[in-house]
């Protein structure tokens, strides 16, 4: 009988073996690896778009941004000019108002009545002065009432006083002023 010895065959078989599993664990790692550096690429780029895409919308907003204060600045100044241009109405509409007031007065105040101070606090007058009697404060009331310009007189006080040895009355009340109305100004303006 013969015997064969296929130890050695058996071996370089192990060895070639050996020799494809280190290749192709090899491959497989460098296609791995491979694999993995591409898939790192593609996300790269994805998060770098995403970058750019996120700077670019903050750009954007930063500049919506500067628009906003920009109109709100704006709105600022024409809610300014707007109060301006209520004051200078009103100052229109009041301009011949202390005028008005005082052809009034001097048209109203009866003989015997001296005024010694007038002050105007909005709407309202003050009337300070001195009557030869408590029945001449009262034909002054009657007076101002009557006036289209003026409106409900309110006495505040009356009292005696001297005035150059002579006994007088000492008075105050108070006038309001009547706004003309739309229809009034009209007819003043043609």
């Amino acid at each position: 009988m013969i015997r064969i010895n296929l130890l050695p065959h058996r071996e370089l078989k192990r060895r070639e073996r050996r020799q494809q599993f280190f290749v192709i664990s090899g491959a497989m790692a460098l296609i791995g690896v491979v694999i993995g550096v591409v898939v790192h690429g593609v996300y790269a780029g994805y998060i770098e778009h995403q970058e750019r895409r996120n700077a670019f919308l903050k750009a954007e907003i930063a500049k919506v941004d500067s628009e906003i204060a920009e109109i709100k600045r704006l709105r600022e100044q024409i809610d300014a000019l707007l109060s301006r241009k209520q004051v200078i109405e009103s100052l229109q509409e009041t301009r011949a108002q202390s005028v008005q007031l005082l052809n009034e007065l001097a048209k109203r105040v009866p003989d015997g009545i001296y005024l010694k101070s007038i002050k105007q606090t909005g709407p309202k007058i003050a009337l300070a002065g001195y009557a030869q009697s408590n029945s001449r404060v009262s034909t002054l009331m009657r007076a101002l009432d009557e006036s289209p310009f003026l409106q409900q007189p309110g006495l505040v006080e009356v009292k005696a006083a001297t005035l150059n040895n002579r006994r007088v009355s000492e008075f105050s009340l108070n006038v309001g002023i009547e706004r003309p109305k739309a229809d009034e100004m009209a007819g003043a303006k043609k």
